[in-house]
């Protein structure tokens, strides 16, 4: 697989038929409750074979902490949380390591299988091309709002059950030929991981900010309070020279660049499969099905070549 196009994960071909599928992911905690952390750390790095097309066989723990501040249980806590993930989809922990950290870390190196002729990257996307997104977005606000004390408890509970969901579909829609290209969206946000789509499938694309769900109404709230991460403002900032904002307002921008965790897959489907591809999502009980753009032919703009039109 070709490292310029800055898919999911990495593929290496085993013979005609096979290839392994192989991601790493780890980060600090997001939430209080270690188990849902574990669940969390877990399902992120799952979901990147499931990107792919693949589907996970082995993963191996990666665990940092300071030992004199986090007691063993807490960290048996964590370990349960991805154990339990990773059994969900039917992936064996075989071992990891653990080193000793100034905060806590934990996440999984993951193993797949995928058919070579069924793997699904970020390079395949063609113009008129709909754009899929199946979780809504909001988790880096939820989050630190979360942290600074701020977030409701029903919000709450709907961002912990939303990074704990795997992206499962993913490898279904794969083995179907159901998508032309697809993504998870994590730390770059919704618009910096379709700017690496466009990039690798050499397209542009045309996003309708109205039509991406966010988690609750109180993520719109949050926003006018300026609960944004670092990352999300950073994420922002480096949009500015591949988008084309329009009229869009300032908290839209800030929730399509807000930085994911264990977020959604973007899909780039052909219109004539997008029922065939909606059934799929249903029956997989994703969090949604939100048609929120289209991809179209490649744009210049100031020599880049790409760009990525909002409207």
């Amino acid at each position: 697989m070709n490292s310029n196009t800055f898919d999911d994960a990495g593929v290496y071909r085993l013979d005609r038929h096979r290839a392994l599928v192989q991601t790493v992911d780890f980060f600090t905690p997001i939430v209080d409750d270690p188990f849902s952390y574990g669940q969390i750390a877990a399902a992120n790095s799952l979901s990147d074979i499931f990107a792919m097309g693949g589907r996970p066989l082995t993963a191996l723990n990666i665990v940092g902490f300071p030992a004199d501040l986090v007691r063993p249980k807490v960290v048996s806590a964590i370990l349960r949380g991805g154990m339990a993930k990773a059994a969900e989809v039917g992936c064996a922990i075989i071992g990891g390591h653990s080193i000793r950290n100034a905060e806590p870390i934990y996440g999984l190196a993951v193993t797949g299988i995928v058919d070579v002729h069924r793997v699904t990257t970020n390079a395949n996307a063609r113009p008129g091309d709909l754009l899929v997104l199946t979780k809504p977005l909001g988790t880096g606000i939820a989050t630190t709002a979360i942290k600074r004390g701020i977030a409701s408890r029903l919000l709450q509970q709907k961002v912990v059950a939303l990074m704990s969901k795997i992206n499962t579909a993913g490898a279904e829609l794969a083995e179907r030929h159901l998508v032309r290209a697809a993504t998870d969206i994590t730390g770059y946000g919704l618009m910096g991981h379709l700017i690496s789509l466009c990039r690798a499938s050499r397209v542009s694309a045309e996003v309708d900010p109205s039509a991406v769900p966010m988690i609750s109404k109180e993520i719109g709230a949050l926003i006018e309070l300026g609960c944004v991460p670092k990352g999300s403002r950073q994420n922002l900032y480096a949009t500015t020279v591949a988008v084309d904002w329009s009229d869009t307002d300032g908290a839209r921008k800030i929730l399509l660049t807000d930085a994911q965790t264990s977020g959604g897959l973007l899909l780039c489907v052909a219109e004539a499969k997008l029922e065939k591809v909606l059934k799929i999502l249903r029956e997989a009980r994703t969090l949604c099905a939100a048609v929120i753009g289209k991809i179209v032919p490649r744009r210049s703009r100031k020599g880049s070549g790409l760009i990525c039109t909002t409207k």
